[in-house]
């Protein structure tokens, strides 16, 4: 039986230094973290978002009259498209924003 070598393009070291808790040391060792199916693991620019929307941007969309809730919603109706083309969908109408519920 014949095998194949498969050359890979992913640079592992690269995407490791995306995410800061994969810089730590266990026992001399990098951290790996295989947890995926509880929590993943979130890259520094997901970190910084998350940061400057709590510093700038959280506010209450839908349940007040405060100021800041329109402009707030706008941001996640324009990331719309973004998703379009990354799934390549055919009408930015396809993309609908859901709650996260999870029956028990």
């Amino acid at each position: 039986m014949e095998t194949l070598a498969v050359k890979s393009t992913l640079d592992i070291s690269k995407i490791r230094k995306q995410f800061p808790i994969l810089n730590q040391q266990v026992n001399g060792k990098s951290l790996v973290y295989l947890d995926n199916a509880a929590t993943n693991q979130k890259p520094q620019r997901v970190i910084n978002a998350l940061t400057a929307y709590y510093e700038k941007d959280n506010a209450n969309i839908h349940r007040g009259i405060h100021i800041r809730w329109p402009s707030v919603l706008r941001k996640p109706m324009r990331k719309r498209g973004i998703m379009q083309q990354f799934i390549n969908s055919k009408h930015v109408e396809e993309i609908i924003y859901t709650w996260g519920y999870r029956k028990h």
